[in-house]
């Protein structure tokens, strides 16, 4: 059985004129359109394609990548709107539609929103909910200190920034444990520092128990080594200031 909205491997049954039909399990054949088709396939061939449906409810295939799949969060910016939701660029030919029902504020043309992609249970088609915070917090996480993480920042708060930690969970950067500004949106590679009792996460831009202090000491020693004569007029009284102009750190 194949996996809507997810990458798979399948094998080539024939080629047509407009593409290749694919096996996708249980007698069901996927078109695989022409106009994806970079090589000449032959019949029994392996090959990657990522499975959705199309507007009449078939499923396809293509070797388009989309900027996410089901079970993932993305920003993702709307292309058009009309009495079914908002429909977003999706990297794809076919948009990805946020029903009415899935916006926590009325979407327009031009605006870049965070979202969760999912598989819609009655309609078996991938569509997205701008409505992230359901999708969170649902699971017991499950980490040591330390370790590392995909975290994808989606909101700037007093204390911080909050995360989307491994597309299940809430984090959050502490803005005073931030050796640089965060940009909304940005995915990066953070890591564990405390699991809440609520389930929530702090996070860390740099590993270790405070990796903040390895990282910085390899950044003063580069530094250290490309200036003149090997010396940076710095000391234990220079101002907080200037050692923030400098390392952007306290």
């Amino acid at each position: 059985m194949v996996k809507i909205g997810k990458y798979n491997r399948l094998r080539v049954v024939k080629n047509v004129d407009f593409g290749s039909y694919l096996d996708g399990g249980e007698g069901v054949e996927i078109l695989l359109p022409a106009r994806y088709i970079d090589t000449p396939l032959h019949k029994d061939d392996m090959i990657d394609v990522f499975i959705y449906r199309d507007n009449e409810g078939r499923l396809i295939a293509t070797t388009e990548h989309p900027y996410a799949l089901v079970g993932e969060f993305a920003f993702l910016q709307v292309e058009d709107v009309n009495k079914m939701g908002a429909f977003l660029d999706w990297g794809l030919m076919k948009q990805l539609l946020v029903p009415y029902s899935e916006q926590k504020m009325k979407l327009s043309r031009g605006m870049v929103v965070p979202v969760y992609v999912y598989l819609d249970d009655a309609s078996q088609r991938v569509v997205a909910s701008a409505k992230i915070e359901h999708f969170l917090g649902n699971t017991l996480p499950r980490y040591t200190l330390g370790a590392p993480v995909k975290a994808l920042v989606y909101k700037h708060t007093e204390t911080g920034y909050k995360a989307i930690v491994d597309d299940m969970h809430h984090g959050m950067f502490y803005e005073n444990e931030l050796y640089r500004p965060l940009e909304i949106g940005e995915a990066v590679t953070a890591y564990v520092k405390r699991v809440r009792d609520d389930g929530k996460i702090d996070l860390l831009l740099h590993g270790g128990k405070d990796g903040r202090i390895e990282v910085l000491g390899e950044r003063i020693t580069e530094r250290l080594r490309t200036a003149p004569d090997g010396y940076l007029p710095l000391c234990d009284g220079s101002s907080p200031e200037t050692i923030r102009a400098e390392f952007s750190c306290s």
